[in-house]
């Protein structure tokens, strides 16, 4: 005891350097091996990694596995990406030896074969894709799954599901401006506005990040445009973005009817999990369109939002109805895979980095809820009440699982 009264305890040097060594070791950046497959499913033209993002990854230490033909479909040889660093393999199963593997469509219960526990599978949880034998066999595998389509940012966005959305619905105009001209069987007219001529009517079926961003390209090349919602919260919000020109309205039946008959592209711009709740235009009200007029409807992946609307293939991508053209192949994004993957790119690469940061993806998902929003499967365990209920199993809470450890 000194003069001040207090008991001094002695502190052990051993305890110190230890307490700083937990300390550091905390925070050292985590080596990542990523490993990019082929895509199995038909049609899959997209990747999540540019060779540029490639690059940066192997110069920060990191080691990236990709499979042969991984980047054909969007035009990047296997050759830039050897170039950036990546190191190419022939199988599958090499691929999945990695810690961490990024593909775009959902889990297949083939590819669960080659996974291995405590791996990363970032992909993407279409609801009406995954299957439940998939899901099942990642769960005895124990790997921890993340749909990257439902993680969040710090603003609470979506930004994957945000920059796809507005790729889509550009990419809706110019298919509709396509098929409206002779050289596609259509009537001749040109998408947009020309001088001393009616300017082309586009109607759009919902006011979401999709929906405005088919407006938007509409609005660019001179057409009219109409956008119809369920929600007048969100049909306000797009007339202040995008301004007087546009016409807004809510689902009443006669105000869609007279739209219909003037309306040259109808564009189904509905994203919804409740298939038997989308059918917004019902046939009877197809019939109303101008013999010649063109369909794109981007939500056929989901059971569609038009009742005439029937899954299409890219061999044959469209039919005539009621001598209304459809477009209704899923996946439009197929179709510009080069700038989908650039914008894929964009968001997973300061995504992993921040992993990497971190030590790895179990601590960055204890420091970041959006990152936490994405994951479906948790070291086996299932995560979401929404899976759970389609495939009768039972799920846990993730902030009670990270909380235990």
């Amino acid at each position: 005891m000194g003069n001040s009264g207090k008991i001094s305890v002695p502190i052990k040097k051993e305890w110190i350097f230890c307490q700083e060594k937990e300390f550091f070791c905390a925070r050292r950046p985590k080596r990542l091996v990523i490993g990019i497959p082929n895509e199995v499913a038909k049609g899959e033209n997209r990747i999540c990694l540019t060779p540029e993002s490639v690059r940066v990854f192997v110069d920060m230490g990191h080691e990236i596995i990709l499979q042969r033909g991984a980047g054909n479909g969007a035009h990047y040889a296997d050759s830039e990406y050897s170039d950036c660093g990546a190191r190419i393999v022939e199988t599958q199963e090499e691929v999945y030896a990695a810690d961490i593997v990024l593909k775009v469509t959902s889990v297949s219960l083939h590819e669960t074969e080659y996974m291995h526990e405590h791996q990363v599978i970032l992909s993407s949880m279409k609801m009406f894709d995954l299957k439940k034998e998939a899901v099942m066999a990642m769960m005895q595998k124990k790997v921890t799954a993340l749909g990257f389509d439902i993680i969040k940012d710090r603003d609470g966005f979506y930004p994957v599901v945000r920059i796809m959305s507005e790729i889509a619905g550009n990419a809706a105009i110019m298919i509709a401006g396509e098929y409206l001209s002779n050289s596609r069987g259509g009537k001749g007219i040109i998408l947009g506005g020309i001088s001393g001529i009616t300017p082309t009517e586009v109607m759009i079926l919902g006011a979401g990040t999709l929906g405005e961003y088919a407006a938007r390209a509409a609005m660019g090349l001179g057409a009219t445009v109409k956008i119809f919602d369920a929600s007048v919260n969100r049909l306000r919000q797009v007339r202040e973005r995008l301004g007087e020109r546009v016409f807004t309205s809510v689902f009443h039946e006669p105000v869609v009817s007279r739209a219909l008959k003037t309306a040259d592209v109808l564009i189904g711009a509905v994203r919804c999990l409740e298939p038997d709740n989308m059918m917004m235009i019902q046939e009877e009200q197809v019939k109303l369109l101008k013999q010649g007029a063109v369909i794109v409807d981007l939500s056929v992946d989901q059971g569609g939002c038009i009742e005439t609307s029937a899954l299409a293939t890219r061999e044959k991508s469209v039919y005539t109805h009621e001598g209304v053209i459809h477009y209704c192949v899923p996946n439009v994004l197929s179709r510009v895979a080069r700038t989908a993957s650039i914008a894929y790119s964009n968001v997973f690469l300061p995504l992993l980095q921040e992993a990497a940061r971190q030590g790895g993806f179990a601590r960055a998902l204890k420091a970041d809820a959006g990152l936490r929003n994405g994951v479906y499967i948790y070291n086996g365990i299932l995560t979401k009440n929404v899976l759970a209920d389609r495939f009768g199993l039972i799920s846990r809470n993730i902030d009670l699982l990270l909380a235990a450890l």
